[in-house]
């Protein structure tokens, strides 16, 4: 299964104390495919430093780097599919040129989504992924 996720939920998911924890150690895994554009990947990067420290975004780009079920993603299109945040929309084109089974975020703008038929982007919160990773577990 390919999946997008939003940096946040990815931050939120390192932390073994984390009720999230389950997805990263899935991806750890290789339970999924974890869909990237360098776009996310310095956006990954940025956040981890400032919510985190510098030692602690290097370890978590290096160790995502290994990972052979990380997809680098080339997207060719901008979609501009998210008004209201527009940073947001690096997600989106990810998850379309991956053909990505959904995006897993937490932020209310990608609610539009569910509005647009074409492209179709499924978009599912933290919660939902959760289930359907022990599910496959």
């Amino acid at each position: 299964m390919k999946v997008v996720l939003d940096t946040n939920v990815l931050l939120a998911a390192l932390p073994e104390k984390s009720n999230t924890h389950v997805i990263f150690k899935s991806l750890l895994k290789g339970d999924f495919t974890l869909c990237v554009t360098t776009d996310i990947l310095h956006e990954y990067e940025e956040v981890f430093q400032l919510r985190a420290n510098r030692e602690v975004a290097v370890l978590a780009l290096d160790l995502l780097d290994i990972l052979p079920n990380l997809e680098r993603i080339n997207k060719y299109y901008f979609w501009n599919l998210i008004t209201a945040d527009p940073d947001d929309n690096k997600f989106v084109d990810c998850a379309i040129a991956a053909n990505a089974h959904f995006i897993c975020t937490e932020d209310k703008h990608f609610k539009v989504l569910e509005n647009i038929s074409f492209p179709a982007v499924s978009v599912i919160s933290t919660t939902e992924f959760m289930a359907i990773l022990l599910e496959t577990i």
